[in-house]
């Protein structure tokens, strides 16, 4: 897997995928969309129902969610007294959806542009607008495997040791593809 992103000019950028490259992005975005889920009460084309909405107030469950999703308030463990856990819900209640919305829109971009490569592999050319949906779809995609791996910023040079027996391997790879692809599309974007 050696496809990267290079600059396009005026901020886009344009990368070569091999079938099975775009095919493995195509999946892990899939299933973030799986793991965001539908917008409050599905997916309602109600603008005045979804103004109204209101989100959760407590983080979820789901370390990765909790990952994606993290307290406004707090350390890395979260809220710390009463106050602060008080002013993280209120946040997260009023932000929470807006959010995952962001991260649905990043994640279905990116699909759609892979679907543009007609299900075979070919050279992939994003606009600026396209660059920013696929920042933040590579970013949730680390974000997320990089808590079901549970990675540390410690443990990150372990990860190149692994053995091929290892079942968490290919998570891995693809961990640290994500790594190559999202800084070489940074790269692209400002040169």
């Amino acid at each position: 897997m050696a496809g990267l992103f290079e600059s396009a000019g005026d901020g886009g950028a344009a990368i070569a995928l091999e079938e099975v490259e775009a095919s493995i992005l195509r999946s892990f975005e899939v299933q973030m969309l799986e793991l965001i889920g539908p917008g409050p009460g599905g997916e309602s084309d109600d603008p005045l129902a979804a103004l109204f909405a209101e989100g959760p107030s407590s983080p979820p469950a789901d370390p990765a969610l909790a990952r994606l999703f993290p307290d406004a308030y707090g350390g890395p463990d979260g809220p710390a007294g009463p106050e602060e856990v008080a002013a993280a819900g209120e946040f997260r209640r009023y932000t929470e959806l807006d959010l995952r919305a962001r991260k649905r829109d990043d994640a279905l971009a990116v699909i759609r542009s892979l679907d543009g490569l007609g299900g075979a592999g070919g050279v992939l050319k994003a606009s600026p607008e396209d660059c920013r949906h696929w920042l933040g779809g590579l970013n949730d995609l680390r974000l997320t495997l990089g808590t079901r791996l549970e990675v540390s910023e410690d443990d990150d040079e372990g990860l190149y040791d692994l053995d091929d027996e290892d079942p968490r391997k290919p998570l891995v790879m693809a961990y640290l593809w994500f790594g190559m692809l999202q800084e070489s599309l940074l790269e692209a974007m400002a040169g």
